[in-house]
């Protein structure tokens, strides 16, 4: 990640040099987007948002589910144990370590199903903005657009920061797909 952002950089100050030296004929239109402002504000990062809680508290139930069917079973079999025959008490036993695994199992795919779930919705809105941010830059002329956080800017004006124009067109955008229903399953 470190190479990407220095070739960024790389990139970004030979673009300078070359508009630096153009005896001042275009000036550089330059852009930062903080990508994480979108998500967190446009209407869109916020259904994801609302999305993945939903799906989060329902794997989250289902889990606290069957953790106190399996807690039941420990109890029902602590109160039987003295007056159950030794064979019976050790399979229930074992059915109980089997649920306990098939629980662990289950939590472990939930986690990955949630982190994936939950990439899939950010990697959509961010396909999305980077077509607003092309569109944005072929018809406003500008030379260079970079994400914020990611390109390793410590410093940009709020003047060159399009994040809050972004977020205006993308909410319409997005408005305009709610009207229409939800996007086709990939």
């Amino acid at each position: 990640m470190r190479i990407g952002s220095f070739a960024l950089g790389a990139i970004f100050f030979t673009a300078f040099l070359f508009v630096g030296t153009s005896d001042g004929a275009d000036v550089a239109k330059l852009g930062v987007v903080d990508f994480q402002r979108i998500l967190d504000i446009s209407n869109a990062g916020k259904a994801a948002r609302a999305e993945i809680t939903k799906q989060g508290k329902t794997m989250e139930a289902n889990l606290k589910k069957k953790g106190s069917e399996i807690q039941e079973r420990k109890n029902k079999l602590e109160q039987e144990a003295l007056v159950m025959k030794e064979e019976i008490r050790e399979e229930k036993e074992r059915e109980i370590r089997i649920a306990i695994n098939d629980l662990k199992a289950l939590q472990k795919k939930y986690t990955e199903e949630f982190k994936r779930f939950e990439n899939d919705l950010v990697k959509r809105i961010q396909d999305e903005v980077l077509d607003l941010i092309e569109d944005i830059g072929k018809k406003e002329g500008y030379l260079l657009v970079i994400e914020k956080r990611e390109s390793g800017v410590l410093y940009a004006p709020s003047t060159i920061d399009i994040t809050d124009r972004l977020i205006q067109l993308y909410n319409v955008q997005f408005a305009r797909k709610s009207k229409s229903g939800p996007p086709p399953k990939r």
